[in-house]
């Protein structure tokens, strides 16, 4: 197990952050970690990367404990945080050998390893140039560069394509897929699709509680508990006869012959469309399910006050 979050609770005066969370990440995972803001995401990765102590519990990476033997965590992990710090006067090559020398990596590792994140974070075309004359995108690819300059075996990712454009946020989850082969990583976003296309598990926590812990998958299934279809027939039909439909929660009508039904009902409710079609003997060009989507998902969660 890469990391162990057992019990974890952080105070701030009498304000509780974080409220007793616990999950765990294996080795090789990469977890999306999400939830709205003050939810307590950030606090929880400056617990597990040793800039803030825990109130209660405990943190564990690579069975070290982050209170206890913090020197031996920080060699495992690297850490890009939401604000990416850099020295905007620094070079790109200077700030890779700071960061690299501030990880006790030297000498011929140093430079071997100067030459290795430069290639995997494509910064091949800008690594003699200022950090200031770097684009946001460029600046976020040398922040993840810094992160694993000592070659870390977890990585902690919070929210790496902020203010990023979708050409920069589509090459910034390439990189963070590149370079998490054979390393564990725990990734912040509000960008669901990031999620989804990164994540094959979610923790989501909500007012400093965890609210979620499933692959993405199942958490679709278990969370939304209504399915959103779309009609087209070939002519406007009475609402009502879709409103008397078992199940039907809502009908929303979008243009002529165009329809919208909503349902609370787990159970599926397109054979009785059919029926119904049949039995008025309309005529039915199109019937489509909506796919549950990750925002679907992180609302129904969110919205509300459940824990695990």
């Amino acid at each position: 197990m890469s990391i162990q979050v057992s019990n974890l609770t952080k105070k701030f005066g009498q304000q509780k952050a974080l409220d007793n969370v616990s999950f765990n990440v294996d080795e090789g995972e990469i977890l999306g970690f999400l939830g709205p803001n003050g939810a307590g995401k950030s606090t929880t990765m400056k617990i597990m990367t040793c800039f803030l102590p825990p109130t209660e519990g405990q943190v564990r990476i690579c069975g070290k404990d982050v209170v206890t033997d913090p020197q031996h965590v920080r060699k495992m992990i690297g850490y890009l945080p939401e604000h990416n710090p850099l020295y905007l006067d620094m070079y790109v090559r200077e700030a890779l050998r700071f960061a690299g020398k501030a990880h006790k990596v030297k000498g011929k590792k140093l430079n071997d390893r100067v030459e290795e994140v430069i290639t995997l974070c494509g910064l091949r075309r800008e690594q003699n140039k200022k950090i200031e004359a770097l684009s946001k995108g460029y600046r976020q690819r040398l922040g993840l560069a810094q992160a694993l300059i000592h070659d870390p075996k977890v990585l902690i990712l919070d929210e790496p394509t902020t203010g990023l454009d979708p050409n920069q946020i589509i090459e910034i989850r390439a990189l963070i897929k590149e370079t998490s082969k054979n390393k564990t990583v725990i990734f912040s976003s509000h960008v669901m699709q990031e999620i989804q296309a990164l994540c094959n598990r979610v923790v989501v926590i909500n007012h400093g509680r965890l609210v979620a812990d499933d692959p993405i998958e199942q958490l679709k299934i278990q969370q939304v508990k209504r399915m959103v279809i779309k009609l087209e027939f070939s002519e406007p039909v009475d609402v009502s006869l879709l409103q008397a439909i078992e199940g039907v929660e809502k009908v929303i009508t979008q243009e002529a012959g165009k329809y919208i039904v909503e349902t609370s009902s787990e159970r599926d409710i397109r054979p009785a469309i059919f029926q119904c079609a049949k039995e008025y003997q309309l005529t039915l060009l199109g019937i489509q399910q909506e796919e549950t989507t990750m925002e679907a998902v992180f609302q129904e969660l969110t919205q509300s006050d459940n824990t695990l």
